[in-house]
């Protein structure tokens, strides 16, 4: 009898919920950074092993949201808690933060059977381990406790016989071969708006959305010609993202172009724009526009 079901990915912004979702799959679904709050909607990993498929949603970082895409954020997150089988709590080690507690009343009010996971424990002793699992064991029924290395993937085959035994019996949701239910759009998208978040580190804030205008198949030859604007808040913003004579938007172009290129397995063309769409993370005409749909939730 095979086993299958979705399991959530939650916990506060910068945890490692996208890191430990790519790890497991093996690939990058989700993109990554040092900046909180990254992970803007809930993306879906499949994992499908002989006889059980786990379905990954990865969610946005809980948090105090000052925006209407951030209220967006925090809805998508909320939401998946209670529309999955298991709940997967990512904290750092060290006592429960804030963040930690309030997450944990939000599990609590849905009932739902929640596996702690404690990550980057590649940089905690395991004295420090052991007092962290043991003040987490005090709020909440955990199923299991456990600790693991996103980064590394130190402990993640354990972490997948916890989930494996926890969920129910039933037929595979999806093909044996699907990866994520991303459109190829959104993925380059992404992978745009992720090295933007590299090069840029802390001089553009968050407010960066990434759209595709074109994505063209040439019938001639392997190559695919794709055309996207990033999208800034402020006019202060946009010559910061094209940089000197344009070297910025270049460099950004660049890396993000070899990443696609392996995501798509073929050559790409990527041309990029800039435009500034002013507080647009409050306007809820371009935050739908830009993907983010109250409705779909």
């Amino acid at each position: 009898m095979t086993r299958s079901g979705f399991v959530s990915l939650t916990g506060r912004p910068n945890v490692g919920k996208s890191t430990l979702m790519n790890t497991i799959l093996g690939e990058k679904v989700a993109i990554t950074s040092n900046k909180p709050q990254t992970t803007r909607s809930r993306i879906q990993g499949v994992l499908t092993m002989e006889d059980v498929q786990i379905v990954f949603i990865d969610t946005p970082g809980i948090h105090q949201p000052t925006h209407k895409l951030g209220e967006y954020m925090v809805e998508a997150a909320s939401k998946t808690i209670g529309d999955v089988d298991l709940v997967l709590l990512l904290v750092e080690a060290g006592p429960p933060r804030k963040q930690d507690i309030e997450i944990i009343e939000k599990i609590r009010k849905t009932g739902m059977d929640c596996v702690l996971v404690i990550n980057k424990v590649d940089t905690v002793s395991q004295s420090e381990l052991i007092l962290s699992a043991n003040s987490f064991e005090k709020l909440y029924p955990f199923q299991a406790i456990v600790p693991v290395s996103a980064k590394t993937g130190k402990n993640v085959d354990e972490l997948l016989r916890v989930i494996q035994e926890q969920l129910p019996e039933g037929p595979f949701f999806f093909p044996e071969d699907m990866l994520t239910d991303q459109p190829e759009r959104q993925m380059v998208a992404e992978r745009i708006r992720e090295k933007a978040f590299y090069l840029l580190q802390k001089e553009i804030p968050h407010g960066l959305a990434v759209v595709i205008d074109t994505f063209t198949e040439r019938e001639d030859k392997d190559l695919i010609d794709i055309n996207a604007t990033i999208i800034c808040e402020k006019a202060s913003h946009k010559p910061i993202l094209i940089g000197k004579g344009g070297s910025m938007l270049k460099k950004i172009g660049s890396m993000a172009r070899t990443d696609i290129e392996d995501l798509l397995g073929c050559k790409v063309n990527l041309q990029l724009w800039v435009k500034i769409k002013e507080r647009w993370r409050d306007s809820d005409y371009l935050i739908k526009n830009f993907g983010f749909d109250k409705k779909e939730l």
